[in-house]
């Protein structure tokens, strides 16, 4: 795969679609089972209620990934990301309804580094809190 985002054509301030995830408790069951993490609290809402949580919590591994999705969906290649990293600031808490959760997360670029890499900055938030801080990638473009 290659990045289908030049360079040349970024600048600081450029913004990526932003996008919207929808988090059920299928969702945290399938993720639970891809990812082998089986904690209670990703699953069971009396022992998350028990251990001091508002309710079952989407994985934090698994909101990461969701927001980088912005990152690689933009520029086309997985494999353009050469750092990634965040800060788990609040939890994604997911209700048991029809409705769940939505991870809403945007992103713009803060700088361009050398060797035609940019760093992004993501803003992902749910019910209206910022679930991740300091949530920034690198990437190789074009």
């Amino acid at each position: 795969m290659a990045t289908k985002i030049a360079y040349a054509d970024v600048e600081v301030g450029t913004e990526l679609p932003a996008q919207s995830f929808p988090v059920t408790r299928a969702t945290l069951v399938q993720y639970a089972g891809a990812s082998g993490d089986f904690n209670p609290i990703h699953w069971n809402e009396q022992f998350a209620k028990e251990v001091g949580l508002p309710d079952v919590i989407a994985h934090g591994m698994f909101t990461m990934a969701e927001a980088a999705r912005v990152v690689t969906d933009w520029v086309g290649d997985p494999g353009a990301v050469v750092e990634y990293g965040v800060r788990f600031t609040k939890p994604v808490v997911v209700p048991n309804d029809d409705k769940g959760a939505v991870i809403e997360v945007s992103g713009k670029v803060a700088a361009k580094l050398d060797d035609n890499r940019v760093r992004v900055d993501l803003v992902a938030m749910s019910a209206g809190q910022k679930v991740l801080g300091m949530s920034r990638a690198v990437v190789r473009l074009a």
